[in-house]
């Protein structure tokens, strides 16, 4: 067992894990603990999100809402629900994740099963401290087709082509939006607060718009 702490995440790294302990764990533990669960292949890690970690997490979210609203497009979120397949032999609990292209195809549903439903559409990871396990090799084994991912410096937007993730520019989910857009955003997260943030947020959204409009 390893554990490290930090200002950010504390997380604790377990090897030699079964499948069957990993769901006993999950089971056990419920779905209103504080800590998160990724496991792969046999190695389980558990994070729990400290402030400056949520502080990230909770303003993305924000952002990723309004862009949904300001282009009139449905999504719905997922949160930290556990996305696992026992023949992967994988699982992981995002920070959030969202069904936007695929919306429809889960209305109305209140269990999600990856092994008959579609995986969500965007997953989001704030990592401040190097995870212990390959998080992009899980999230690509269940087949989420975009995931950023936030280091407290910089933020990657990942897309899945043929089994693997590649960086690129733009969102798949919200095709007006670039990496770099997005960056300078998180950027200015310590320095304001969460509402003002937010509001220059929608504004910036909806002057790109209207820009894009009169093109």
């Amino acid at each position: 067992m390893i554990t490290s702490l930090t200002p950010a995440e504390s997380r604790v790294v377990l090897h030699n894990i079964s499948w069957e302990t990993f769901e006993t764990l999950l089971k056990e533990t419920g779905e209103n603990r504080g800590s998160r669960f990724a496991y792969d292949c046999g190695t389980m890690e558990i994070m729990i999100p400290l402030f400056e970690h949520e502080s990230y997490k909770s303003n993305l979210c924000n952002f990723i809402i309004a862009l949904a609203e300001e282009l009139n497009i449905e999504a719905r979120s997922a949160g930290s629900t556990t996305l696992k397949h026992q023949v992967a032999n994988c699982g992981i609990e995002p920070d959030n994740c969202y069904y936007i292209q695929n919306e429809s195809a889960i209305r109305g549903k209140l269990k999600l099963n990856l092994e008959t439903d579609p995986p969500p559409d965007l997953a989001i990871e704030i990592d401040i401290t190097s995870s212990s396990v390959n998080k992009l090799g899980i999230y690509s084994a269940l087949g989420v087709p975009e995931l950023w991912k936030y280091d407290g410096k910089e933020l990657k937007f990942y897309q899945l082509e043929v089994e693997e993730y590649r960086e690129r520019d733009v969102s798949l989910a919200f095709p007006l939006i670039s990496v770099e857009d997005m960056s300078n955003f998180m950027q200015q997260i310590p320095m304001q607060g969460e509402v003002a943030l937010l509001k220059s947020f929608r504004a910036w959204v909806r002057d790109k718009v209207v820009y894009l409009t009169n093109e």
